[in-house]
């Protein structure tokens, strides 16, 4: 039985330090425009002996196995911030960027910039796609972006009444739990295929959106974190002391 409570207590153990690393990187991102809090849940896995066909297999330990990971789709904070490249996305929703092999992400972070070559991108110099592509802008225009993402220029010297429309972001509403995120941060379709643009998608001209990570929560679920390993790694100890404490007796006899 020693060997099943060291193998039952590692996993564990394991399983721990997985969501340890994942709760740290949600704290280490509580000041980061428009980030999606990570979350990861675990499942109990019962091992049987024997392949399950016979009446007389029986389950000898429980592992523990990490389900599928997702996202906290919560909003976060919107904030106001006087920069007309700025925008935050209200309610459900995401910005279009052009990653760097060609392919559709999407994004809450909407602190834009215009790039050397007359590119509206993202703060991690991606694209930002319109609805035609990626987005340029006429050199040294006054930029403004509408509630509904439409794009209008300014020419310098130009009169107020001869602003003109440039693109519309694009804004997708995938349902809820159907994207997925990448190592780089942004997220994508579980096939890779581009999504629709939807009209119905609303913007927070001027704002940024906040992290929703609650650093409050993540303390409180790193101090767990830490209980739950030192408790897995207590019951090696004593699966270890246990066989030394067999070994002995099974050399008196």
């Amino acid at each position: 039985m020693t060997d099943r409570l060291i193998y039952t207590a590692m996993s564990g153990a394991t399983q721990a330090l997985e969501q340890q690393a994942i709760v740290a990187n949600n704290l280490a991102n509580t000041s980061t425009t428009g980030f999606r809090a990570q979350l990861e849940t675990f499942r109990a896995v019962p091992m049987s002996f024997g392949d399950g066909s016979s009446v007389n297999d029986q389950t000898t330990r429980t592992f523990v196995l990490s389900s599928t990971p997702g996202a906290d789709e919560t909003p976060g904070p919107i904030q106001q911030t006087g920069n007309p490249l700025d925008v935050a996305v209200q309610g459900d929703g995401w910005l279009a960027v052009q990653t760097a092999d060609g392919s559709e992400a999407y994004t809450r972070a909407g602190n834009l910039h215009i790039d050397q070559n007359g590119q509206l991108v993202n703060a991690t110099n991606l694209p930002v796609l319109g609805t035609g592509g990626p987005v340029s802008v006429p050199p040294g225009a006054q930029i403004t972006i509408g509630k509904d993402g439409t794009i209008s220029a300014l020419a310098p010297g130009d009169p107020a009444s001869a602003i003109a429309v440039v693109d519309q972001l694009k804004m997708v509403k995938p349902a809820a739990g159907t994207l997925t995120r990448s190592d780089d941060g942004m997220f994508r379709t579980a096939d890779g295929n581009p999504l629709d643009a939807d009209p119905s998608v609303t913007l927070a001209p001027e704002s940024l959106e906040g992290s929703n990570v609650n650093p409050v929560n993540a303390m409180v679920s790193m101090i767990t974190n830490a209980r739950q390993f030192q408790m897995q790694t207590k019951m090696i100890e004593n699966a270890d002391q246990n066989d030394q404490t067999a070994n002995q007796l099974l050399s008196f006899s």
